[in-house]
């Protein structure tokens, strides 16, 4: 039938299974269950990882135990995170009673709500959808680690490694850079794993910097959650918009009243205005999609005409009103920071 659409034709015989299996164990898609199951790619992770002798790593989402093995034997000690039951017990099963076993500590839990111990690298095949807050949580991890091998979906792997100038260059791009070195190491086809993803993956190296860059993570946050509302606009035009300008007026006049009051209780007060809420998600959330926030066109009048000009005069010494967040690179968003720090206008 014209325009119509053609049916499928259903296959007789018995359905495939839902789940996928290995030694009798299921996989659940649904659960980010993907395990590598191509053992010439395991050796190249960890290969890439440069671990040592001496090395305590961590592994998040073993599985059923292939890269594990790997990693016990080319470590000191393995910290393995896991959170479903059945994955547990059938890598104490894998390892109980071989010269392993002593050296391998299972932690049965959401990796996202538990303390990590200590650990010098960390080798991982993760469920895609903790890829940003489980890196924000590497990041802030402390003491630092050496690095991070991470497997991850493509194109989140891709922002993570964006450089100023890159369709994918984002938020993301740009917190995780302040805070580590990122390197693409590999493309891997879904089909190297049991179940397939639906999508290519990619291994990534983090190494966090040292020491740590001397910035308040909070209002770091708030400056480049404010730049990236509309990447490729001016940051002449996003300043002036409306929304920006009464928030960091009303941030300023606070701070001004904490400088001049002698009232400790106004100390840590309320007042002041969390940038966060010109947008739904926190740092440690962010997935480098939400680069196109819903936010106020308008631009500022009135009584904020005033501050208005102020921002502007900001963004005039650094020479900043013309350029876009979507190119400029690290050492230039810090030092548009400072001047507006400098000026008295903050973002947390």
């Amino acid at each position: 039938m014209a325009g119509g659409k053609i049916k499928k034709e259903k296959q007789k015989g018995p359905r495939a299974p839902a789940n996928h299996y290995q030694g009798g164990i299921s996989f659940h898609k649904s659960k980010g269950q993907h395990i590598l199951k191509n053992p010439l790619l395991v050796d190249t992770i960890v290969q890439k990882a440069g671990i040592k002798s001496t090395d305590v790593i961590l592994e998040i989402g073993p599985g059923t135990g292939n890269l594990t093995k790997k990693l016990l034997e080319a470590g000191k000690m393995v910290i393995a995170v896991e959170l479903d039951p059945r994955m547990v017990l059938e890598l104490q099963r894998r390892f109980q009673g071989t010269p392993f076993s002593s050296r391998l500590k299972v932690i049965q839990g959401d990796v996202l709500k538990t303390d990590l111990p200590y650990f010098d690298i960390c080798v991982a095949n993760i469920p895609y959808q903790i890829s940003s807050p489980l890196t924000f949580k590497l990041l802030f991890h402390q003491p630092a680690f050496r690095c991070a091998v991470i497997m991850f979906q493509r194109e989140f792997a891709m922002r993570l490694v964006a450089q100023p100038g890159d369709n994918l260059y984002c938020r993301l791009s740009v917190n995780t850079q302040l805070y580590a070195r990122v390197f693409h190491l590999l493309k891997v086809g879904k089909n190297n794993f049991r179940p397939p993803p639906k999508v290519d993956s990619s291994v990534v190296r983090i190494e966090p910097r040292k020491p740590r860059p001397q910035v308040n993570a909070k209002e770091w946050d708030g400056f480049i959650r404010i730049c990236f509302i509309r990447k490729n606009k001016t940051l002449g035009s996003i300043f002036r918009q409306k929304n920006v300008v009464s928030t960091l007026e009303k941030n300023y006049k606070t701070l001004q009243a904490l400088q001049t009051s002698n009232n400790e209780t106004l100390v840590g007060g309320d007042e002041m205005i969390d940038i966060a809420k010109l947008a739904d998600q926190g740092m440690d959330l962010d997935d480098g999609t939400d680069d196109e926030m819903d936010v106020e066109d308008d631009e500022a009048e009135g009584d904020v005409s005033g501050f208005k000009e102020k921002i502007a005069s900001v963004l005039k010494e650094g020479d900043f009103q013309e350029k876009r967040a979507s190119k400029l690179s690290q050492q230039e968003f810090l030092y548009l920071l400072s001047l507006f720090n400098k000026h008295g206008i903050h973002f947390s």
